[in-house]
């Protein structure tokens, strides 16, 4: 076993903020690319970009034992737009990549294009909207993106743009636009330098989770790996009820530890690994917290389906307004969430897989 448990401090902080500042909507994640390249380069055995711009990292076991080959991933991309129209006057039409609530778009900074021109989305203000305007939400079609007059003809269509909000941390408190998934991708970068001896790693930070869990399938093919898990980040719904009532609907909360999913909306998780997931952070006194199941879904709804099946499993660090441009995490969660995978992996055996699934 890991004599000092990973920790996370300010080297972890400062690589969370490069990323998460990085622009990485779906289909445009060159620049988390490069970082995690940059990080990974001098330790893996192997690292690679495939033909849909996967990541592909593997960590060689050094045993004398046929080792696991262990699947991890991480989805690199964010929810963002892409640029469909010039309507002139520095003024774009757009549409949303992955699931955005159009409602709270208005007035949202942005970078547009490669060299982040900075933008905003517009509506009419409040002034001007009749009265019976306020009882709708404000539709996408009616909003633009706003790079003001002198910005004309610095973007071009196909453009991609995503929230422009630094990241900042806030005591125990981490915010930042893509949180959802660099804080997972993160994760792994700690995982690969500090790789367990018994088993091959293959990691996979991938392309296009938001809008469909492309990349993953893709990189889960290549790997072929015996078992996968998905490090992610899922939506904490942990605000009091307008009645003061107790919260029963949550899906998971902040400072309760890493979310292990049982289902969602396209998975239902290994048992066996459930069970060595929990057993082992009882043993380590790790909090967790079984994310509930229902909707939503991370890569493993796509990495479980390759080829003639790959027991999986999701663990994700909750965090707070998914998808909007200001998610907040907590840093004790993803500290908990490192060192309960760190010490997963160092357990996994091939007996794990042996028993019986139910």
């Amino acid at each position: 076993m890991t004599e000092k448990p990973l920790t996370i401090d300010n080297e972890q902080i400062s690589l969370l903020e490069k990323l998460c500042n990085a622009v990485g909507v779906s289909g445009c994640e060159g620049e988390i690319r490069k970082i995690i390249f940059a990080e990974l380069e001098s330790v893996a055995d192997e690292i690679k970009v495939d033909a849909l711009g996967n990541v592909l990292v593997t960590r060689l076991a050094h045993t004398g034992t046929k080792p696991l080959r262990v699947m991890l991933d991480a989805h690199m991309d964010e929810v963002g737009f892409m640029i469909v129209a010039d309507e002139g006057e520095g003024l774009y039409s757009f549409e949303t990549v992955g699931g955005i609530d159009e409602r709270q778009l208005p007035g949202k900074p942005v970078w547009v294009g490669s060299e982040h021109i900075p933008g905003v989305i517009g509506a009419k203000p409040i002034h001007l909207v009749e009265p019976e305007e306020r009882l709708s939400a404000i539709s996408k079609s009616s909003l633009r993106i706003d790079i003001g007059p002198g910005g004309a003809g610095k973007v071009k269509v196909g453009d991609y743009a995503a929230f422009a909000t630094n990241f900042m941390q806030i005591g125990p408190s981490l915010r930042g636009k893509a949180l959802d998934d660099r804080l997972g991708v993160a994760t792994l970068i700690e995982l690969v330098k500090h790789a367990p001896a018994n088993v091959t790693l293959l990691v996979s930070f991938a392309v296009q989770e938001e809008i469909g869990g492309r990349g993953a399938r893709v990189a889960a093919y290549s790997f072929d790996p015996n078992l996968a898990i998905a490090v992610d980040s899922t939506p904490a719904f942990d605000l009091p009820r307008e009645d003061n009532e107790e919260n029963t609907v949550y899906n998971c909360r902040l400072g309760a530890g890493p979310a292990i999913y049982l289902s969602d909306a396209g998975t239902v998780s290994d048992p066996r690994l459930i069970r060595l997931i929990t057993q082992t952070a009882e043993a380590l006194s790790i909090p967790y917290q079984f994310r509930q199941p229902g909707g939503g879904g991370t890569d493993a709804g796509a990495i479980h389906k390759v080829r003639a099946g790959i027991p999986s499993v999701s663990i994700s660090i909750p965090g707070r307004y998914a998808h909007t441009a200001n998610l907040l995490a907590n840093t004790g969660d993803w500290q908990n969430t490192l060192q309960l995978l760190h010490a997963v992996l160092e357990k996994l055996t091939p007996s794990v897989l042996a028993g019986e699934r139910d």
